[in-house]
């Protein structure tokens, strides 16, 4: 009898070991590539071309290929020079033979013709945004939309004043090259992408106008937040009609007081809480491998360079406006991540610098592939708005006796919108918690939340939720921003 016992207490022991231990790595493997002696490879952005290969942009200029990406380390990368000699491409894409390259001054696209493996045709397919005469008036693009265009949105001179064209804006580049003014209000982003529905979001830094860095939607006719670009509307005709209101400069605004002021105002749809979250956002990146990698498909992954991570962003529209979720997905990456892609095959290529701003990955460049282990993660799968709190789901099965609000914790702020540098959380609400149900396969639950409170940041941590297997959460908190709550 006491035999049993001990093997019964020795296999619990071994259950709890194994819940505590569970890590990132169980679930997502990371791959370093070796980058060619002597050169540096600050990856910006990545394209799968026509033949298999995988384009990667640098910050300096170039754009390699490397053959047998997928398959790495297995059998030996092969990188290629494509091109050189750009103005700082931030962005790639590659659609009918051509790749395309967001450069500061235009879009490019070039192709090679003598089949030598470099680019020797190239043609400017849209330069309607002016040159670039300051170090900060970066030009970010996307891939190609559902309908063929790239989007591309522009930092602002110095990240204060807009000098150039367009600075501070974001513009639709059609198919057929004509660039067309999409929103204002721009501060400093760290690049731009395309969910599976068509629309277009991008990343913006903590700074002026912004409290915090966060995800924005690029809703065409909008106003962003920062007026310091809008004076380019006497440039734009009727595309995006009159110049919006000027917001507080009382310096103690709030984005929902904006909303009321200014009615092309479109509110941060996630924010990233400075120095929880991360601090320099950058790459914007659906899942569109329909499970190949994991089980968030059709969710969208956001590079953050600073910390050297990627994290994760569940969306949802509500009353015709954004909002969303923030999680953490992988850090640890051996630089600071600035291009990102995911593949229809599941695989999800990063890479980056350190330079300038310094990052917690301390290599000065990198390129790196994270491929799925195929095992399930038990993680916070959706977090969806209630008229009263959230409902969560869940990559596993939870157990219901764990589903009790002392498992739970929430604190509910929002941030100061004005002209100042960032803002330190304000408001701050701790709501009172109830589970008001668990669904019978353990995959949902409805949290209440008094109060609930419009505008705010909803920081939800679940430290002591379990799954069925006894496993807690690999990451268990959640940042939803409610910019409106559903009837």
């Amino acid at each position: 009898m006491i035999t049993k016992r001990i093997v019964f207490l020795s296999s619990l022991w071994a259950g709890l070991a194994t819940a505590q231990q569970a890590k990132e790595s169980d679930y997502y493997k990371v791959t370093t590539f070796e980058i060619p002696k002597g050169e540096v490879v600050e990856a910006t952005g990545f394209a799968v071309m026509d033949d298999g290969k995988v384009a990667v942009s640098s910050r300096r200029g170039q754009i390699w290929t490397i053959d047998n990406a997928d398959h790495y380390p297995d059998k030996p990368a092969k990188w290629n020079l494509f091109a050189e000699y750009l103005h700082e491409p931030l962005g790639i894409a590659f659609l009918d033979g051509w790749l395309y390259a967001t450069q500061r001054p235009e879009v490019t696209r070039m192709k090679d013709i003598d089949g030598d493996g470099r680019a020797d045709k190239y043609e400017t397919v849209s330069d309607d945004w002016g040159m670039s005469g300051d170090y900060h008036e970066f030009t970010f693009g996307s891939r190609f939309d559902p309908d063929g265009n790239i989007w591309t949105v522009h930092c602002l001179t110095g990240s204060y004043t807009s000098e150039a064209l367009y600075r501070g804006w974001a513009i639709k580049v059609n198919k057929d090259g004509t660039a067309v003014p999409a929103a204002c209000g721009v501060r400093s982003p760290g690049g731009i992408g395309v969910n599976l529905q068509g629309d277009a979001f991008y990343t913006d830094n903590q700074g002026t106008w912004n409290g915090s860095s966060s995800l924005k939607w690029v809703k065409p006719g909008s106003f962003l937040g920062n007026p310091n670009g809008n004076h380019h509307f006497k440039h734009t005709g009727n595309v995006m009609g009159e110049r919006p209101p000027e917001p507080n400069y009382s310096g103690d605004g709030r984005v929902m007081e904006a909303r009321k002021q200014i009615p092309t105002y479109v509110p941060p749809a996630v924010v990233l809480p400075h120095g929880k979250v991360g601090q320099s956002p950058t790459a914007v990146e659906p899942d569109s491998s329909e499970g190949k990698f994991g089980p968030f498909a059709g969710q969208m992954f956001v590079a953050e360079q600073t910390y050297g991570q990627v994290q994760r962003v569940f969306l949802e529209k509500v009353n015709g406006m954004y909002q969303g979720a923030a999680f953490h997905f992988l850090r640890g990456f051996s630089s600071g991540n600035i291009g990102l892609m995911i593949t229809p095959e599941g695989k999800m290529y990063t890479g980056g610098s350190n330079r300038g701003w310094g990052s917690w990955g301390t290599k000065l460049d990198s390129v790196e592939r994270i491929d799925w282990t195929g095992k399930m993660p038990f993680e916070i799968h959706q977090m969806r708005a209630r008229s009263d709190g959230f409902e969560l789901t869940f990559t596993r099965p939870i157990n219901p006796a764990s589903a009790k609000p002392s498992s739970f914790s929430c604190s509910a702020y929002t941030y100061r919108y004005s002209k100042g540098y960032g803002s330190p959380e304000l408001e701050n609400i701790e709501p009172e918690i109830e589970v008001a149900s668990v669904a019978a396969d353990g995959l949902s639950i409805r949290i209440k939340l008094t109060p609930l409170t419009k505008g705010h940041v909803h920081e939800l941590a679940a430290p002591g939720l379990r799954s069925a297997e006894g496993l807690p959460l690999l990451h268990n908190t959640a940042y939803y921003t409610l910019n409106e709550i559903p009837e």
